[in-house]
């Protein structure tokens, strides 16, 4: 009987509770004057809020939360995210059951006001103990291509992505660094909206369609990072592209010293593309503007200022088996047609999950050794006992995120091939043999190494990107 009172107590304890959310919710609907609605999993509130008559915010106006406990919901979700500024929508990822998924996008009006809300509410304590944390978030409305045959021009594969899918805006082709007649083998596909993007993407999956009579690689490209208006003011540094392999640092130096003798600092060349760093910002947007659109030894070059990056996160990323120029605390540019690889990012620091928890942002690992005194004790323990924060490599990371998911450890298989210079260049394969829901269990670089550590390293980026993605949710 008493077992029979404590259920009926709890389910009355829940009622109770459900009617208060309730009974908050709407209030919170009464005094913003706000619209909420739930389908396809999340409930959306506001979007577009009351009396908005402009266009929806650009790009670079919304951030992901993550970690949020299951029983918060708008009625304090809102008011904290409030602090930052106007709220254009607010999507809560919802369960059946009605507890929230863990997660939410927040679209604020300004671009201003979501790096305020990363600033003040990344690592905000909504709970004790319960950390909550705030990133950028990009709809991405991009897609790579790969396996495209390279004699294809620009505009052959323009007409041919508008045949089979919807909404393409543009298409970005790479000319070949050795030969300028043919392209790279893969292309760029920008569509007008993220939902045209995914539409394409499901359209176009391996194993259903061909281009050309041939089978592609079709995954999501990697987002631009979005860098502040305040930092790219700062930028003296110009990234170039299309440059031919022969062309010298000292040709470029003198060809953008042409327009204003002695402004160019110095140039750091990488294959086909340099950075060109001038003493002063004019200069440097002068010299882009006359030298975009230039020929330099036959090359028709592609002239941008360059975005920074972070240091610590990219230093260990690499182009076409060259070291990644922020190596030498560079100005990068966010390229997103470099190399063979999807764009360049900062893969070396990815989101994890671990039982179910998103970490949108991980800590940067301490470098720094610290002498070892005579007589300090040391205590035996297993490396998965440690943090996350604890492993800068991929490899490490994906070994110690299967094992938190009670995984079997995640196996590699190496591949050569050989360039038109003799070198033989590798690419490697994972496969994470638990996965067995009918996602994606097989992640592969779509970039060649020079070393079987770095091919490695680059396939187990990829599954930590597709598993930060999708399996964290």
């Amino acid at each position: 009987m008493n077992e029979e009172n404590s259920a009926a107590a709890s389910e009355s304890n829940k009622m109770r509770g459900d009617n208060q959310k309730a009974a908050s919710l709407l209030a919170l609907l009464d005094k913003t004057g706000y619209n909420m609605i739930q389908e396809n999993g999340q409930r959306k509130f506001g979007g577009p809020p009351p009396g908005w008559e402009r266009p929806p915010p650009p790009r670079g106006c919304e951030v992901f939360v993550g970690k949020i406990p299951r029983n918060i919901y708008e009625d304090e979700l809102v008011p904290l995210f409030e602090r930052a500024g106007k709220i254009y929508e607010l999507r809560l990822m919802m369960e059946f059951s009605g507890e929230n998924r863990g997660f939410a996008f927040v679209m604020y009006t300004t671009k201003e006001d979501a790096q305020l809300a990363i600033k003040i509410l990344n690592n905000y304590e909504i709970r004790p103990g319960r950390f909550i944390g705030v990133c950028i978030s990009l709809d991405n409305c991009r897609l790579f291509i790969g396996s495209i045959p390279r004699e294809k021009k620009k505009e052959e594969i323009l007409k041919e992505m508008k045949r089979i899918t919807e909404g393409v805006v543009d298409v970005i082709v790479c000319p070949d660094a050795t030969d300028r007649t043919k392209n790279r083998g893969f292309a760029f596909v920008e569509y007008e909206s993220h939902r045209a993007a995914a539409m394409a993407r499901r359209r176009l999956r391996p194993g259903t369609f061909q281009l050309w009579g041939r089978a592609v690689q079709v995954d999501w490209a990697c987002p631009e990072k979005e860098v502040d208006a305040e930092t790219m003011r700062r930028v003296k540094v110009l990234y170039v592209r299309n440059l031919m392999i022969s062309t010298t640092e000292d040709t470029i130096k003198a060809e953008f010293n042409k327009f204003k003798p002695r402004v160019v600092e110095r140039v750091k060349k990488l294959r086909d593309y340099a950075f060109v760093h001038f003493y002063n910002r004019e200069d440097a947007v002068a010299a882009m503007s006359v030298m975009n659109g230039k020929c330099i030894d036959g090359a028709t070059i592609e002239v941008t200022l360059a975005k920074p990056v972070n240091k610590e996160s990219t230093c260990k990323q690499h182009l076409n088996g060259h070291v990644n120029p922020c190596s030498e605390n560079l100005m990068e540019f966010g390229s997103r047609e470099d190399g063979h690889q999807k764009s360049v990012g900062k893969p070396a620091s990815l989101s994890l999950s671990l039982n179910g928890q998103h970490s949108p942002s991980s800590p940067e690992v301490e470098w720094y050794p610290y002498p070892f005194l005579p007589g300090v004790k040391l205590i035996p323990i297993s490396m998965y006992s440690l943090k996350s924060s604890y492993f800068s490599s991929a490899v490490m990371r994906l070994d110690y995120f299967c094992y938190k998911n009670n995984w079997l450890p995640p196996e590699y298989y190496l591949y050569s091939t050989t360039s038109q210079d003799g070198k033989v260049h590798l690419v490697c394969k994972v496969l994470i043999p638990s996965i067995a829901d009918g996602s994606q269990s097989c992640f592969m670089s779509h970039k060649l190494c020079t070393t079987v550590e770095d091919a490695r390293e680059l396939a187990a980026q990829m599954a930590l990107l597709h598993l930060g993605k999708h399996k964290c949710f």
